[in-house]
């Protein structure tokens, strides 16, 4: 069952009443970028900005400072999250969009916050810290936060319109060697180097690549290489992320680059130690759901691919949510299509552009829209559960 028109034109005009708000959110934030767990600035003024329009935060949620949720409508009935993110990276800000993912999610929850009483059940706004690296969003879900949840929805920006596309399955492997130093010129015989073991790491990974499935990937960076020129490098350490489609190709894959490691640190007679950070989990796309995101996207105008295989895919702790309840995580464009993508220069400027701001309210629209169409249709609700329940999903 479809949104009366005058409940979609009011989530609109409430969105476009919002607008200037939003705006300035979205430019303050890429002002002012924070790294994974340190977004005070940004969480604080989020949490203004709902206070101001009469809204209860509760903060800090799940453990993290940074971390919030509101709420509106009735306790009882359906619920439904829109999920705000607000980190930025290291040196190149907001070179992911996350400034636009807030300030459209704020807009969303803003706007169906007005009108989710003429539907029944409510929306929440989930402020999830820490998407570059940390996973905030796990976090939560080991605190609770979704278990009470139907559904779980947001955007990101891009190139180009997207309404279904996977994200890979991830993990970080840090590889720490230690070996026995020397003068390298007087006495290299006597020392061991932890730093060509690791180097050997890298050679022995490349080496193993043809065996990876399509779509894997390894790559990774050294952060210690040893202390001067003239001593054999008594430690080494390095970090390497691994991706896959599924957790099962993940845990083949890292088996092989751990295996890598280890006959690194035998070739050098060096040991090794190893540690894992938990990574993300790929990403269930609800079909059905987006298919709701994506009417109302048409709707604005934008003819939006369901698919397109053409392009790569990162990971998101949105997979590990969506392991849990059915989500989306469509792409909105925010520059032309091959100009530019996530984590590069110019794409952080594209986030404070007068495109990236615009695509935030459209996000906005379209995110209050299927919210509400989400909570209004018994329909609508029972066709993605029973996708979910279909789908194959990792036990978290």
């Amino acid at each position: 069952m479809a949104l009366e028109r005058d409940l979609v034109l009011a989530l609109d005009a409430a969105v476009d009443a919002h607008g200037d708000e939003l705006d300035a959110l979205a430019c303050d934030l890429h002002a002012h970028p924070e790294l994974r767990f340190e977004e005070h600035h940004a969480a604080a003024a989020i949490a203004l900005l709902l206070e101001r329009h009469g809204h209860t935060v509760e903060k800090p949620l799940g453990g993290m400072a940074t971390a919030f949720r509101a709420r509106a409508g009735a306790g009882a009935g359906p619920k439904i999250a829109i999920l705000a993110e607000y980190d930025a990276l290291p040196e190149i800000g907001h070179a992911c969009g996350h400034n636009l993912i807030a300030a459209g999610a704020v807009g969303a929850f803003l706007a169906a916050a007005q009108v989710v009483a003429r539907v029944g059940g409510s929306v929440e706004l989930l402020g999830t810290p820490a998407e570059e690296g940390g996973g905030g969003k796990i976090k939560l879900i080991d605190a609770g936060a979704f278990k009470h949840l139907d559904a779980a929805i947001m955007f990101h920006p891009f190139d180009r319109d997207v309404l279904v596309h996977p994200t890979l399955a991830s993990t970080w492997l840090r590889f720490d060697f230690k070996g026995t130093p020397s003068h390298a010129a007087i006495a290299p015989h006597e020392g061991k180097s932890a730093l060509t073991a690791c180097m050997d790491t890298f050679r022995l990974v490349d080496g193993q690549r043809v065996h990876f499935r399509d779509g894997v990937r390894v790559h990774g960076y050294i952060l210690d290489g040893g202390q001067a020129v003239n001593i054999i490098p008594e430690t080494a350490s390095c970090e390497i992320s691994v991706r896959a489609g599924d957790s099962v190709e993940l845990e083949r894959v890292k088996a092989i680059v751990t295996r890598c490691a280890r006959a690194a640190a035998m070739a050098s007679d060096v040991p090794m130690e190893l540690n894992e950070r938990r990574g993300y989990a790929e990403l269930v796309n609800n079909e059905a759901l987006a298919s709701v995101f994506g009417e109302h996207l048409a709707r604005l105008g934008r003819d939006a691919r369901f698919r397109d295989p053409t392009v790569g895919a990162g990971s998101t702790d949105m997979g590990d949510v969506s392991h849990v309840v059915p989500a989306i995580h469509p792409w909105l464009a925010i520059c032309d299509e091959h100009t530019t993508t996530c984590h590069q220069r110019p794409f952080a400027e594209a986030a404070a552009s007068p495109r990236g701001l615009s695509a935030a309210r459209v996000a906005a629209k379209c995110l209050a829209a299927t919210a509400l169409e989400f909570l209004s249709s018994q329909e609508i609700r029972a066709s993605v559960r029973a996708e979910f329940e279909r789908a194959p999903r990792r036990g978290v």
